[in-house]
């Protein structure tokens, strides 16, 4: 098992070798990473693609995904692929998806056509006040307990 995500959030199964791997019929969001010095660094992965299917078996893998290519440039060998996956029980396409992007926003895999930024913008929240919202404030005396 591998945590992936925001404050690594979500429990993926992997990785595994792409190559030797053999996709269930499962719904979940996946993620393809490589080695970055199967030398030196054997657990040192970067995340290179993502994606997610209603299906994990209808996707393509291993290199019949239109990607793949790609990832084997990046990799710089196919049997440097790895898998990874999330089996979101339950979820909808559209969460899947949210998953999927928040990846793509944490890890900016290189193999993806679609990025997204993290950063927040004032504009999306704004500010307002109110005494929720406002410094917590007392004028209770810690040290005199009565």
């Amino acid at each position: 098992m591998i945590r992936l995500g925001s404050l690594a959030g979500y429990p993926f199964e992997g990785p595994r070798s792409l190559m030797g791997w053999a996709p269930q019929k499962i719904s979940a969001v996946y993620a393809v990473m490589c080695l970055n010095d199967p030398e030196k660094k054997p657990k040192d992965f970067s995340v290179i693609y993502v994606g997610h299917s209603a299906d994990l078996s209808t996707v393509g893998f291993p290199l019949k995904h239109p990607k793949s290519s790609a990832w084997v440039k990046r990799s710089g060998d196919k049997f440097n692929l790895y898998i990874c996956w999330y089996e979101f029980l339950g979820g909808t396409e559209k969460h899947r998806d949210q998953i999927a992007k928040e990846l793509m926003a944490v890890y900016q895999p290189s193999c993806n056509d679609e990025q997204y930024d993290q950063a927040w913008k004032e504009e999306w929240i704004g500010e307002y006040s109110n005494a929720f919202t406002d410094p917590l404030t007392t004028t209770r005396d810690p040290n005199n307990r009565t």
